[in-house]
């Protein structure tokens, strides 16, 4: 087959890995708009499950995604004056540019055709048998034809901003920070030797009374370095190059979501299909994922030989995926709905409410006063009719919202 995919993030790079070496006859090209070497973000994050996907799929690219890495396990969170550590599982962070260094490496030693600075816009796709649109949340190849997917976007209330700093985190960390105008707070995680990732988030009531809206990209750094001043110890905050300059690129987060991933050949990847909160730190995850069930569903006898097997095929990396996706984007509503009602349990001590910070996920803790919903955790720690009970009311009241969440949708 010959096979264009437009995006040269993780998802893009990834699948031309996969297909390369389920195939070499395949001809794979990736097409990126921005220069080599050029990229956005500082570090993301994942979990071991990845990792160990990773090595069954492409040992190579996964033994040098792991050295590149680092690891921690505690949790700790900063809640005013007081600051709680937890041990967790191990949590992995790699930066984006090493990242994609490594995927657009081992791409062309497998022979994958890498072109920078070639942007595809949805006009003029290129003319190939399948064209994967990894062209992120903003995708422009998709964009042409969003009628024909169903795309829909739903902003949040909550404004964020990526960061980089060079305090380098030993655990994944939160600070929450009081003000006149209400709370702030930041997540923050290495992602190597000497940087970290740090995301901040707030009301948009905070964000107007702090004045982040107006301030322009020094004086925002300046007051966040303020506001954050117990966590950087420090050091300073940075961001990203930006063309003119001006206001820090404050936004809401935009859940994405369409109604079908595929209209003729051409197939949606990663965040062109599908967008999860980055509170849940999945994005990067769920991006190589779809890689992998795309290319899986490729390998299928006949998914090479005739148009109608690739529709076959697309048909199956959807459905898979789709139902791998539900817990994933339930997990990220949850987790977004607890950000936007935050002060509801930073009322509580600050053991309580670094306990409810790791429940945020749940589907039952937005239902429950947070002081009785930390008790019925605790015993469902100790008794087994208190973790059914916990099940069988989270069980029903995820029913119960996506039933609603459906029903919205149709409407």
């Amino acid at each position: 087959m010959e096979i264009a995919c437009v995006g040269g993030g993780p998802a893009g790079l990834y699948l031309s890995i996969l297909l390369k070496r389920d195939d070499p006859g395949h001809d794979v090209t990736v097409h990126e708009r921005d220069p080599e070497g050029s990229t956005y973000g500082w570090g993301v994050t994942y979990w071991r499950p990845l990792l160990d996907a990773l090595h069954r799929h492409d040992p190579e690219s996964a033994r040098a995604v792991e050295e590149h890495s680092v690891s921690w396990r505690d949790g700790v969170a900063h809640v005013g004056g007081a600051t709680v550590r937890h041990r967790g599982d191990t949590g992995h962070g790699i930066g984006r540019h090493r990242l994609l260094e490594i995927l657009a490496a081992r791409a062309r030693s497998l022979g994958v055709r890498l072109a920078y600075g070639d942007e595809i816009t949805g006009a003029h796709p290129p003319a190939a048998d399948l064209v994967v649109a990894a062209d992120g949340a903003g995708s422009a190849v998709r964009g042409r034809h969003a009628g024909a997917f169903g795309t829909r976007v739903r902003p949040g209330r909550n404004r964020y901003l990526w960061l980089g700093t060079t305090k380098v985190f030993d655990a994944f960390t939160f600070a929450f920070t009081e003000t006149a105008h209400g709370w702030i707070w930041a997540y923050g995680y290495g992602y190597g030797p000497a940087h970290s990732t740090c995301v901040v988030e707030c009301a948009p009531e905070t964000w107007t009374g702090l004045g982040l809206d107006r301030a322009d990209e020094g004086e925002g750094l300046v007051l966040l370095e303020k506001l954050f001043a117990g966590l950087l110890d420090g050091h300073p905050l940075t961001t990203r190059p930006r063309p003119g300059g001006g206001p820090l690129p404050w936004q809401p987060f935009r859940t994405l979501t369409n109604r079908t991933w595929s209209h003729g050949n051409l197939v949606l990847l990663g965040d062109a299909a599908h967008t999860t909160h980055y509170s849940i730190g999945a994005g990067t995850t769920l991006a190589l994922e779809d890689a992998a069930a795309l290319a899986a569903a490729l390998r299928a006898p006949r998914a090479r030989r005739a148009r109608p097997a690739l529709s076959d095929a697309l048909a199956r990396y959807e459905r898979e995926r789709r139902a791998a996706l539900l817990p994933v984007q339930s997990a990220a509503r949850y987790s977004a709905r607890f950000y936007e009602n935050l002060p509801r349990y930073l009322a509580l001590p600050p053991e309580q409410m670094f306990a409810l910070l790791g429940q945020r996920h749940s589907p039952l803790l937005p239902y429950l006063p947070p002081r009785l919903y930390h008790r019925l955790d605790r015993a469902a720690g100790q008794f087994a009719p208190a973790r059914a009970l916990k099940r069988r009311l989270g069980r029903h009241l995820a029913r119960t919202a996506q039933a609603r969440a459906l029903a919205r949708a149709d409407g």
